[in-house]
Parts: C-alpha cells; structure tokens; sequence
C-alpha cells in the first residue's frame, strides 16, 4: 500500500533557516524523512501568494527523500482564519479528489495550517469525506546548542477517529450513555427490555435531533416526566438555552387556546386589556411540551403547523409575525391516526409529529419495573416531606407481590402508584409501613379500580374475583375479555341454562338441537369453573 499524506504548506514553520536550513525542523519535509512511515506521496495545499516556499520545500523534500512525489495544490484564501471559507474550499477539493483505499493508505497532517484548518481537517475526516487517519508532527530535541539535530525527523503520532479502537475512550463513551439513559430513567434502575431499549433510542433521539417528538401511551405512564427529563438533558448539553413550557391541551378552548398558545395584541377580544406574549413565543430557545396535543381544535393545529415549520406564527389580533425558535415535544394517549380519519386531526400535523414517535407502556405492562419505581416513589416522598420511611420486610413483600401480580390493575398507571406510596407512608406509624397498612391500602385500589366503570381493566378484576392471579396471567387478553363477558352474565341468572340461553342466543337459532346448558358448562370447565360457583 502506497502512504499518501495531505497537509497545508506552513507558511511561517516551513520557511528555510537563513544560515543552515536543514538544521530547521520544518514540518513539511521532517515527515518524509520518518523511515517507519515512507511518504510515497505529499499533497501539499499552499496559498497564492507561497508558490515560492512551496517550490522550495519540494526542492528540500527531493534532497531528503527521493522517492516522494509532491503535487501542489494552490488554494487560494481571502481570509484562511474564516470558518465557512476554509470548510467549504477543503470539502470542494477532496470531494473531487480520486481516492483509491484499496491501493493506497491516507493521513491528513493537521501540525500546519491555522487552527481552523485543522479543525475543518478533523471535521472532514471524522465524518469520512476524507478515508484517512491523523497525523500530529513533534521537532525533536534540541541540542545543547540550541539547535535540531539535522539528522533526526522528530516524532509523529497517528490519531485514528475510529473510536471503538481506544478501549478507554470507548469505555468513557459507553458510561456516558449509561448515565443520559439513566438520567433520562430520573436514576430508576429499570428492568423492562423493551422499555430501556426504547429509552436508549430517545436518548440518541434527544441529543442529536432537534425536530419534534411524540409521546404517546395512556394517561399517568410518565409523558410529562420524561419530556421534562428530555429537556433538562438537552440543557446540560447547552443544546438548549431557554425554559420548558408545559400547556395542558386538554384545558385549552375557544379564544382562550389561542391567545395561550400564540398571545393576543391589546384590544384582541372582549377582555384583553393588555398585550400576551404566549406560550410559544416564551419557549424560545427552550423546550415546549403540549400534552393531550390530539385535544387541540383544527384551527390551533394549523397554526401549531406553521409555527414549527417556519419558526413565526400570528399572535390573536395581530398582523405582524412573531418568531420563536423552540423544540416541539407532544404527549397524547389518544389514537392520532384514528382522529385523522376521523376528521378530528390535521394530516399534514401528524406527519410533522410522526418523525420521532415512542409509545410509552403502561405500569401493568412493565411489572418488572414496579419494585424500582415503589423505591423511587418511597425516596421521593421522604425528600419531599424531610421525614424517613420504610417497609418492614413482610409488609413489602406483600405490597409487591400483590403489586405485580394480575391483580394489580394500576389503572392511572404511576399516578396511582404515587399515590399509593404517598398514602402508606402518610399513614405509617414510627416511619413503618407495616402488613396492617399495606392490608388497608390494597383494600383501597382494589374498591378504586372496581368502582371505575371508565377502566377497561375490570376486566382482570373480574377474573382476580374468581381466578388466581398467576392463572388470569397465563390466559390470552383476547380470552379474559371473553370471559369476563360470560361471568358477568352467569352472575344475573340464576340458571346454568337462562344463562347458557342468553350467551347462545344467535346461534341457537341456527341449530335449535344445541345444548346452551352444556356449551357453558364446558366452556367454564376450560378454565377450571363452575357456574355455581359465579351464580
């Protein structure tokens, strides 16, 4: 393989001494004198007006080392300390040089040139528009006299930006992932595969993407926590300088949700006795998290549209822009799709939010992940109240045993478990949550969750009722609502055939010879019951 280096002619390191020139370390012609790094070839890029240095290193190249070409590249720079000059002119030459990696091994030599050269270098090099490796040049010593030895090349070390081969910087990167994860998980030490697989992609998402994000997932899993985890990470990046603005949609109607949103000018409407800035324009550069964003009516949306889009939006009077420039992170436990097609959300809105989605599981679904958070919750509750608080040991055993069973419906998810610590702790004598406590608390989530006729979990209440919890685990959901279905009916007759007659009532029409009796009998022997036992 054939050494190819590119690097800057140094216009003030490369200059000839003026009584011994070969006993100045210049960079340019020091490297090819390095036996156990060959230079088969130097592009050498120098400036209009150092055509006659340039010509003069080639000549000290050729004295000591032969064998190298040197190809000059003029490349002239207005202003070679201007950033984007110097980034766009680099990028145009190497995207039309010729490289060949199957032939040839290439280094780029960032000891000359200004400092922004270097970093344009290591720009273009990390992301691979140039296939080579970097090369940092070092004089050797001096001699007593003050002067290089002329016969040695100094030293040079070579920075490989393929990171996964420095095990210390690898291991360096891998623990700080660890912690944005963590950070992200408020220190919850989580347990649900899918979960952390889920958090590690928004941690990638958060740090390296500025468009909007949606949080989907039922009421009480955690939105609002984590989009304000989401931006706290981004502000200790310093990706992010201005606050997080959290608005409700849900509570947003008429007039009111647009001067909210957008601010109003004085004299706007009945009532607007002064100028509003809005929410948005006071999430500039900062963060603003609309939760139940599927709540906002048509008109909102669109205006939410622009705003995201092109940065300005119309405050409610007004007839001039005002521009905000803020990331957008929306919460909803609603089927967007489904309020698309129903007329009820705006299309093009959802394909704006639909770039980065993550669907956020419920409690019930992560019953792994229960101990950790009834240790957060318990912590949190003694920091928020300055007073200490513990299980003993029996009565956690039976609070999480019945936590993470089938029986725990969680039905408002973390809210409920928040508050179920919040209670236990609160009614705690001497700071310790006893069986007695804990035998009262489950008593009070199991009549909260049955009394709730808007929860779809009843249905694994129901089953709880008859079933022990580890078999109503082992049922398909499909099956539990089925069966919740025919208990609920075995229990308001007061015979196996009435009941076998209402449930066959279609079907004994077709074929009159059915035994209904038989039919339930069987299907509850299926799952180990009796109808005397429902009735």
């Amino acid at each position: 393989m054939k050494q190819v280096v590119f690097g800057f002619l140094g216009t003030t390191l490369d200059q000839r001494g003026r009584k011994e020139p070969l006993k100045r370390w210049r960079p340019s012609v020091s490297l090819c004198r390095h036996e156990d790094l060959p230079v088969d070839r130097l592009e050498l890029i120098h400036g209009a007006k150092s055509l006659g240095l340039a010509e003069q290193v080639v000549e000290d190249i050729a004295a000591v080392s032969p064998k190298t070409r040197v190809h000059l590249h003029c490349i002239p720079f207005e202003d070679p300390w201007d950033f984007a000059e110097m980034y766009t002119k680099l990028s145009d030459f190497v995207r039309s040089y010729n490289f060949d990696p199957d032939t040839e091994d290439y280094f780029v030599n960032i000891t000359t040139g200004t400092h922004v050269a270097q970093i344009c270098w290591f720009l273009l090099t990390e992301a691979r528009f140039v296939p080579a490796q970097l090369l940092q040049l070092s004089p050797p010593r001096r001699l007593p006299s003050g002067q290089y030895d002329a016969t040695a090349a100094g030293h040079y070390s070579i920075i490989d930006l393929d990171l996964s081969r420095y095990e210390q910087i690898a291991t360096r990167f891998a623990a700080e992932r660890e912690v944005a994860a963590s950070f992200l998980k408020s220190g919850i030490d989580t347990r649900n595969p899918a979960f952390n697989a889920m958090i590690d992609e928004i941690e990638k998402v958060a740090i390296r993407s500025r468009a909007p994000v949606l949080l989907t997932g039922p009421t009480g899993a955690g939105k609002s926590q984590l989009a304000r985890r989401i931006f706290e990470l981004k502000k200790s990046l310093r990706q992010v300088t201005g606050p997080f603005v959290e608005v409700n949609c849900a509570t947003l109607r008429g007039d009111q949700a647009m001067s909210t949103l957008f601010g109003h000018v004085k004299g706007a409407f009945t009532g607007a006795l002064s100028a509003r800035a809005g929410l948005m324009k006071s999430a500039h550069n900062g963060v603003l998290f609309l939760d139940e964003i599927g709540e906002l009516g048509l008109d909102e949306q669109a205006m939410c549209l622009r705003a995201i889009e092109e940065k300005s939006f119309l405050p409610v009077g007004s007839d001039k822009e005002q521009g905000s420039d803020f990331q957008l992170i929306a919460g909803t436990n609603q089927d967007l799709p489904q309020r698309v097609r129903e007329g009820r959300f705006r299309e093009d809105l959802l394909a704006r939010l639909n770039l980065w989605t993550f669907r956020l599981p419920a409690l019930k679904d992560r019953r792994e992940d229960i101990e950790p958070n009834v240790d957060f919750e318990l912590k949190r509750y003694c920091d928020q109240e300055a007073r200490n608080v513990t299980f003993n040991k029996e009565a956690r055993d039976s609070y999480l045993k019945f936590a993470t069973s089938a029986e725990g419906i969680w039905a408002a998810n973390f809210r409920d478990l928040s508050a179920s610590i919040t209670r236990m702790a609160t009614f705690s004598p001497q700071g310790r949550i006893t069986q007695a406590t804990v035998r009262d608390e489950l008593s009070r989530l199991r009549h909260r969750w049955q009394s709730d006729p808007a929860s779809a979990s009843n249905v694994e209440l129901a089953l709880c009722e008859v079933l022990p919890p580890a078999q109503v685990e082992e049922i398909d959901p499909f099956d539990r609502a089925q069966l919740a279905a025919v208990i609920e009916t075995c229990r308001k007759y007061n015979s196996l055939s009435a009941a076998g007659r209402k449930l066959f009532a279609v079907s004994r029409r077709r074929k009159s010879t059915a035994n209904d009796a038989d039919r339930l009998r069987k299907y509850l022997q299926r799952f180990g019951l009796r109808f005397e036992d429902l009735a």
